[in-house]
């Protein structure tokens, strides 16, 4: 059993050779030998640091967030995280993947989930799933303001997100019921950046429901 969970972790860790939870070396040791084979305690220590780093990065920015304070906070040595992501570019990327790779997943799920009736109703909870402080967009987000010149690998991998976002919104608005109003993917976008910025500025949700209301009931 532990041995199929770290696979698990392996293989959905590394999208990229170099740049995942664990990277591509360490899935090939893994499978080919398994002598140098990461413990599942390694493992949790780099999940541990990588959800730190995330959290710290939300809320203090990309810049002010040094490898001093995830080791701080995590209680790993800064050594240590150094030997698990090679770099704090190393390691934004990672995180940056980490939550794409999350985000995909949710969005997925709603776009094929049979609670939601019609188009327009799945359109609201992909909204919905994006605009929160805790959401998992506030990365990918925060990265399109603040790290285009520092970590142009990771600012690329959030602008891919928004154009695969686009695509998932443009075929939900396509299928939209041709007596309502439609909207276009681009300006679904806008709304979500819009609402976000709204949300991270008073940190409340209380207008957001009003708004998609309003948004849809136009």
């Amino acid at each position: 059993m532990p041995s199929t969970v770290l696979r698990l972790c392996c293989a959905f860790f590394s999208p990229r050779k170099g740049i995942g939870f664990l990277s591509q070396p360490d899935i090939t040791t893994y499978f080919y030998n398994g002598k140098n084979m990461p413990t599942l305690e390694t493992a949790s220590k780099k999940l541990k640091a990588l959800h730190t780093a995330i959290d710290l990065f939300n809320l203090y920015g990309f810049h002010n967030t040094g490898v001093d304070l995830i080791a701080k906070e995590t209680k790993i040595p800064k050594a240590t995280l150094y030997n698990y992501f090679h770099s704090k570019e190393k390691l934004v990327e990672t995180c940056i993947s980490f939550q794409k790779s999350r985000l995909k997943e949710e969005v997925l799920a709603i776009v094929y989930s049979h609670r939601y009736p019609k188009p327009s109703d799945k359109l609201k909870e992909i909204v919905r799933l994006h605009v929160d402080v805790n959401s998992l967009y506030h990365l990918l987000f925060k990265a399109i303001f603040e790290i285009k010149q520092l970590y142009p690998t990771a600012y690329r991998m959030a602008v891919e997100y928004r154009k695969w976002l686009l695509r998932e919104l443009f075929d939900l608005v396509f299928s939209l019921e041709s007596t309502a109003f439609n909207p276009d993917a681009n300006m679904v976008l806008n709304l979500i950046d819009g609402l976000m910025l709204q949300v991270l500025s008073s940190n409340c949700l209380d207008e957001r429901d009003v708004v998609l209301e309003r948004f849809w009931g136009r």
